[in-house]
């Protein structure tokens, strides 16, 4: 029976941040911090939420600082992504929370890395949907640079008012295979919100992927499907390279946007990997 997911707020870097949580009053419960990429919001993971919720655990989502519910801030230089983990680290310390699981898709693959390698203590296992370490994903690779072409075009300063049409360069022909678009086009009609959503890139990108990062030591399941335009496989097969701790590979036949397309899929792999590195919560009767 599906737990009802409720929506919270805090605030952290002066900004007023939300996330969703599905047992807010139970801290007994084994804990799975979900975190979204672009240009989603919280509510991707709200079919994995509901899944894992029913097998005992508590699940938590937030809305990245300028997504979905959270404050816009006008700072580029404050949606870095080792600011943007921060935010991610002070929403546990609110919650009082000592370790969670922790999976991403996308920029929230990137954060969950930088997470796990820079406060290995706070998670017991990671998990990585699409993006590889960011030590795999800078190797030279002609075929990722291709396929890494809308990065570029992102970066650019008024990029946003092409993304706005329905142009070729438009959001909704680059990532014409995103599940949800409408919503996602609807969505970034509010003012600031599809700029404040590119700003990871142009904040983070390059130089946070060419920095030199430290080996991944918790656990690790890297997940990454057979149609992704976007992210091959070779960076997150080579992840492998860059985790001394336990690492495991699986992939599925979807697009890029695994959390909703195969979230059934995605549940069973991630209670399997929860139970083989501790915090068992309820017998699993998942279908695939």
């Amino acid at each position: 029976m599906s737990h009802p997911i409720q929506r919270f707020s805090f605030h952290h870097r002066s900004y007023q941040l939300s996330y969703l949580d599905t047992h807010p009053d139970q801290q007994d419960r084994p804990i799975v911090l979900f975190l979204h990429g672009f240009p989603d919001t919280a509510k991707l993971w709200l079919k994995s939420m509901d899944l894992l919720s029913q097998q005992g655990y508590r699940c938590i989502a937030p809305d990245t600082l300028g997504c979905g519910h959270s404050e816009i801030s006008e700072r580029e230089s404050d949606y870095n992504v080792t600011q943007i983990i921060q935010d991610h680290i002070a929403l546990l310390n609110v919650l009082q929370i000592a370790k969670v699981h922790v999976v991403g898709h996308d920029w929230g693959a990137a954060a969950a890395w930088f997470l796990a390698c820079y406060h290995p203590e706070r998670f017991h296992t990671l998990t990585a949907l699409s993006v590889g370490h960011p030590g795999a994903f800078a190797e030279p690779n002609l075929h990722q640079l291709k396929a890494s072409w809308y990065i570029l075009y992102f970066k650019l300063m008024g990029s946003e008012n092409l993304l706005k049409t329905k142009m070729k360069m438009g959001l909704a022909k680059v990532f014409d295979d995103h599940p949800n678009m409408a919503e996602v086009s609807q969505r970034f009609k509010e003012p600031q919100r599809l700029v404040a959503a590119l700003n990871i890139y142009r904040a983070s990108l390059p130089k946070e992927l060419f920095r030199k990062h430290p080996k991944c030591t918790v656990p690790t399941l890297g997940l990454w499907s057979y149609t992704d335009r976007y992210c091959l496989e070779p960076q997150m097969h080579n992840s492998q390279k860059w985790v001394s701790g336990t690492w495991r590979y699986d992939s599925i036949d979807c697009h890029h946007w695994i959390p909703l397309a195969k979230p059934e899929w995605l549940s069973l792999k991630l209670l399997a990997h929860f139970q083989s590195n501790g915090l068992k919560a309820q017998p699993v009767v998942l279908s695939a």
